[in-house]
């Protein structure tokens, strides 16, 4: 259906004269002025008073211009002699319209807000990860989610990506597993390695007694045995006691003679007879 349709303007030509096109045209000068000064006013006003964002403040400078520009034309339209109660109408039918598509969204944002109050999977100032992002909450609007990346990213994700998409809390829970993965050779003693890696999570201070920290054989590489250091930290220090782990692994390691092993090929060269 053309837009013509859906307006149904009629032209009655034998109502217009040259009185009223001249009308009009007064009408149309003296309209466009009053909307320039009643744009600037208003620009002014929002200016003064409001503590609005500058981009929010253009997008209403813009939209009260185009709607008194709406009025005006529907004005000099009438003054010709044109029935506009046809436009009205389609104007409010195409108008209503455009606003459903475009608040279609904005309902679902607004919904997901709500539930995301009302069930809290993620809070102010918690670590998670959101539809492939991480960072830290530091807002959960009616519309949308805020987090803080730790390289000091701002970024704001519709509520409907945060109640639609698996979240990962990291600091929900009180405590954490820390786990450091570390390859050993083959030729190493083993069970040396194993009581080495668990004497060195037991003395850390960070790492908590219960439940006890543990070594796992993970894998049985083609160039190593790869073992899996684990101990249970408070949330608040899972950061720290993992780096230290990493860290120090490598020095108790080579201080009681065990190699950590790093991938490695074996080529044999067959010399044409």
């Amino acid at each position: 259906m053309e837009i013509a349709e859906i307006l149904n303007v009629t032209v009655p030509l034998s109502d217009i004269t040259l009185e009223s096109v001249v009308l009009a045209v007064l009408v149309a000068i003296i309209g466009w002025i009053v909307v320039k000064i009643l744009t600037s006013v208003f620009k002014k006003m929002l200016s003064r008073a409001s503590k609005l964002p500058g981009l929010v403040v253009e997008f209403l400078i813009r939209f009260f211009s185009i709607l008194l520009y709406v009025i005006l034309a529907l004005i000099v339209i009438a003054t010709i002699g044109f029935d506009i109660s046809s436009v009205v109408l389609g104007l409010s039918a195409v108008i209503g319209l455009i606003l459903g598509f475009g608040l279609q969204d904005t309902v679902t944002n607004l919904a997901a807000g709500v539930w995301l109050a009302a069930f809290r999977p993620i809070d102010k100032d918690e670590l998670v990860e959101v539809n492939g992002i991480s960072g830290t909450v530091t807002s959960v609007g009616i519309m949308a989610t805020e987090l803080l990346k730790p390289d000091n990213t701002y970024i704001t994700i519709p509520n409907s990506l945060v109640w639609g998409s698996p979240v990962i809390n990291s600091t929900r829970m009180e405590t954490r597993r820390v786990e450091v993965k570390v390859r050993a050779a083959y030729d190493s003693d083993l069970d040396k390695a194993i009581r080495v890696a668990t004497d060195l999570m037991a003395a850390h201070e960070g790492v908590l007694p219960s439940p006890e920290p543990v070594v796992v054989v993970t894998e049985l590489a083609d160039s190593s045995v790869n073992l899996a250091l684990r101990a249970w930290t408070k949330t608040s220090d899972m950061w720290g006691v993992q780096w230290d782990l990493n860290r120090d692994v490598v020095r108790a390691f080579r201080e009681a003679g065990i190699e950590i092993a790093f991938p490695q090929v074996d080529v044999h060269l067959d010399r044409a007879q």
